[in-house]
């Protein structure tokens, strides 16, 4: 991997001679598990997971006089008249949207507007991307600002070949603009998301974050996150924020000294926000900074655990999950009051026709409801698939659920995933998990106080709307509405509401999805290439995709 460096003398903003209309597409979601649409028809004005972080970073990065027209097909599909309003359409995104990255540029070269792509699947594999004019490889940094140049220079003007800006010296994190939260409504998000730092420290088989991002995690100031937070809640209140780092805890020194300032900024506004974070199982080894993320007002980490079996883990060298029983770790990050989600894959070299069964039996004694439960995938720029591609054992066929030539049959793994989530996600089983966390992990969080950001007649009015859908769709119209009921009326009771609203809401997706896997109708990974043709030839303006991270 080439390490860039990053800016020493600091970015110098571009004075444009020109004016342009400038049009960012974010490309939508496929149907997936980690998009929780079931959920959003429960959440009134709810159309999408998470703001377009990149892209919104992008659209605040361009020069304040040119015009910025941002679409997140998410929420809306982008229209003929955008396309030809703009002088250039920029889009990004990462390898599961390389069709519908590639149709966006169809539709804006119809319009006859040039045409620039960024983020994680062009700076990894500009060979996917041949037919688009302008690709921007690498981070925000000295690629940007000559990319900039391009438009202000050249204008919807297309170059007779493909022109291509590769970073080689990286914006400082301490200097990046606030996301354009302007561009977006708040509402119309299942949560917001913020970034403190990139990059991670850790060398999973499987994970190309440390050859895209490097493994020195680099970072935000603590002013700058509180003041994105104040952006963002100007926009409106999504309720919770996922601060979407590689690992949160990359550099604990860092998250040390940020911590403070977060809950000091909860204390002073109210605490309007629950907050998530994604961090390694061995943060359970940190009571300190456990405790100050208990007074933050974090309340779930994801954790990607990827399997229960050491020698798995070992494996995949991800042995910062064998510091201590990952059962200890479980239990240890529920008595601070947080929830945790794990990643768990299917498909391993090491796995058994046992292997099923060990996971469900480690989902019953951790008491974890939400697992994103995967079939092994191989991404390009990782260990892994370096490995596979040497042992000859990638297979590119698009019918496929995923591209690695697993050693156990691959009809017998692909059928262990399904057998495996759809138990995981039976009614009876989620909710006991469910009851669990409503026991003995949500009582140990803070006693937040009844202020006038959280009461406000916005927020009780939305609330009050999310718990007449539950009741409603869940509570008498769903196939496990006794279920349901068994788990409410106590919790009703106890005027339990805000944790009732969350199961119902988490509940109803995690359920419904499952359903339909058992049915065929989902994929196997989220990498999976057979759905996303499928869902892109039924919807060719309403692109699928998945959030940017182009930094």
């Amino acid at each position: 991997m080439k390490l860039v460096p990053e800016m020493t003398t600091g970015r110098i903003p571009y004075t444009p001679r020109n004016h342009r209309r400038i049009l960012c597409v974010f490309p939508r979601y496929s149907r997936s598990f980690g998009t929780f649409h079931h959920a959003y028809p429960l959440m009134g004005t709810v159309r999408a997971f998470m703001p377009p972080q990149g892209i919104l970073l992008v659209a605040a990065y361009l020069p304040e006089s040119w015009e910025v027209r941002l679409i997140d097909e998410n929420v809306a599909p982008a229209k003929e008249a955008d396309y030809a309003w703009a002088d250039v359409v920029i889009t990004s995104g990462m390898h599961i949207q390389r069709a519908q990255i590639n149709e966006i540029n169809e539709i804006a070269h119809r319009h006859g507007k040039l045409t620039a792509l960024g983020g994680p699947s062009v700076s990894s594999c500009p060979e996917y991307y041949p037919d688009v004019d302008i690709l921007h490889l690498g981070e925000l940094g000295d690629a940007t600002d000559k990319m900039i140049a391009y438009f202000d220079e050249y204008g919807s003007q297309r170059p007779p070949q493909q022109l291509i800006f590769e970073t080689t010296a990286r914006l400082p994190l301490s200097e990046f603009p606030i996301p354009a939260y302007q561009h977006v409504r708040m509402a119309n998000y299942f949560l917001g998301s913020v970034q403190f730092s990139s990059g991670c420290p850790f060398r999973c088989e499987f994970c190309d974050i440390p050859e895209l991002y490097g493994r020195n995690p680099r970072l935000k100031t603590p002013q700058q996150i509180l003041k994105e937070l104040d952006t963002m809640l100007a926009s409106g209140n999504p309720g919770a924020v996922y601060f979407v780092d590689d690992n949160f805890i990359g550099n604990r020194r860092a998250v040390t000294e940020l911590l403070p300032h977060l809950i000091d900024w909860q204390k002073a506004n109210g605490y309007p926000l629950q907050f998530a974070c994604e961090a390694t199982l061995n943060i359970a080894q940190s009571p300190k900074l456990l405790e100050m993320m208990r007074e933050a007002y974090f309340c779930t980490v994801f954790c990607g655990i990827e399997t229960p079996e050491p020698e798995a883990l070992h494996a995949i060298h991800k042995d910062q999950n064998l510091s201590m029983p990952i059962l200890q770790a479980v239990q240890t990050l529920n008595s601070y009051g947080m929830e945790v989600v794990s990643g768990i894959i299917i498909g391993f070299d090491t796995d058994t026709p046992e292997t099923g069964d060990r996971i469900l039996d480690f989902i019953r004694a951790s008491h974890i409801p939400t697992l994103t439960i995967n079939l092994l995938h191989a991404l390009p720029r990782t260990p892994l698939w370096r490995r596979l591609e040497a042992e000859g054992r990638l297979n590119h066929d698009e019918n496929r659920e995923s591209n690695v030539e697993f050693l156990m049959p691959y009809e017998e793994v692909v059928e262990m995933w399904r057998r495996t989530i759809t138990t995981a996600y039976e009614p009876k089983f989620l909710y006991e998990r469910f009851a669990y966390q409503m026991e003995h992990t949500y009582p140990n969080r803070i006693a937040v106080p009844n202020s006038r950001a959280r009461l406000s007649r916005e927020n009780i009015l939305r609330g009050l709307r999310i718990m007449k859908n539950i009741l409603w769709q869940v509570g008498l119209r769903s196939s496990y509405r006794d279920t349901f009921w068994q788990l409410a009326w106590p919790a009703l009771k106890k005027a339990q509401i805000e944790q009732l609203i969350h199961v119902g809401v988490v509940g109803h997706h995690l359920i419904n999805f499952a359903q339909e896997c058992a049915r065929g109708d989902e994929a196997a990974s989220f990498y999976s290439q057979r759905l996303r043709k499928t869902a892109t030839a039924a919807a060719p303006l309403q692109t699928a995709g998945l959030s940017v991270k182009l930094r």
